[in-house]
């Protein structure tokens, strides 16, 4: 059996092969990636959910990858921030290099049967997954488990006692084997820009020598924690 460490994980090491999915090539550069939602004008006029668009840029502030939201127009309008989708992530040439997909799951504090989690590919290939975790004793969703593509746990994420924030960022650690490898920031964008839009920011920080596939996942992690968490100020 693996050792664990301090935090209860399996000492998991980084992956030795150093193999690169093909379009991840300027992921393995990067240190951070900024994460924009696109504000959606027919929404705000509206008032009806419409499918989440983003697009990523490297510390430079240059674009890189984008992503569209595909799920259910229902779905969407009466299963809000739990609803199911699959979000495919897009190169500048049009070229699919990531997906995450999401099930359909209901919320609920009192049954770790609605834990919320979430796959993500690389070209067809399983990278591995995010789960939320039940404690009777902790709120749920206080706590994550990122898995690779064997199912053992790499990291943990660790959210805020109280993950709402008026002037500043909402911090959520990424924990490894041997301490923090990283951070997800939902970024504070301005009093007049949080109560006029539903749009959401976020900047994702990498640890030094970080394996690119574990990169993608911390990535992919941001945008279940963006349902989870930010997307229900919408709804509500």
């Amino acid at each position: 059996m693996e050792p664990k460490n301090q935090y209860g994980m399996m000492m998991v090491s980084s992956p030795s092969d150093n193999y690169i999915p093909p379009g991840l090539e300027s992921l393995a550069q990067m240190d951070q990636v900024i994460i924009e939602q696109l504000i959606s004008a027919c929404e705000l006029l509206s008032g009806c959910e419409v499918k989440n668009r983003y697009i990523l840029k490297n510390p430079m502030g240059q674009e890189f990858l984008t992503a569209t939201e595909d799920s259910n127009f229902c779905a969407k309008q009466c299963c809000g921030n739990v609803r199911g989708f699959e979000l495919p992530f897009l190169d500048s040439d049009g070229v699919e290099v990531l997906r995450l997909y999401r099930p359909l799951k209901c919320n609920s504090c009192f049954t770790p049967c609605c834990n919320q989690e979430m796959e993500i590919t690389a070209n067809g290939q399983l990278l591995g997954s995010m789960h939320q975790e039940w404690n009777f004793c902790l709120p749920l969703g206080s706590t994550y488990s990122v898995k690779n593509a064997s199912g053992d746990e790499v990291f943990r994420i660790e959210a805020p006692f109280c993950p709402c924030s008026c002037g500043s960022d909402v911090v959520f650690e990424v924990i490894g084997s041997g301490g923090s490898v990283g951070s997800i920031s939902r970024t504070w964008r301005g009093l007049c820009v949080e109560c006029c839009t539903y749009a959401d920011n976020f900047a994702v920080t990498f640890g030094s020598n970080l394996d690119v596939r574990y990169k993608a996942l911390i990535l992919g992690a941001a945008f279940l924690i963006d349902f989870i968490y930010f997307e229900r100020n919408q709804n509500q």
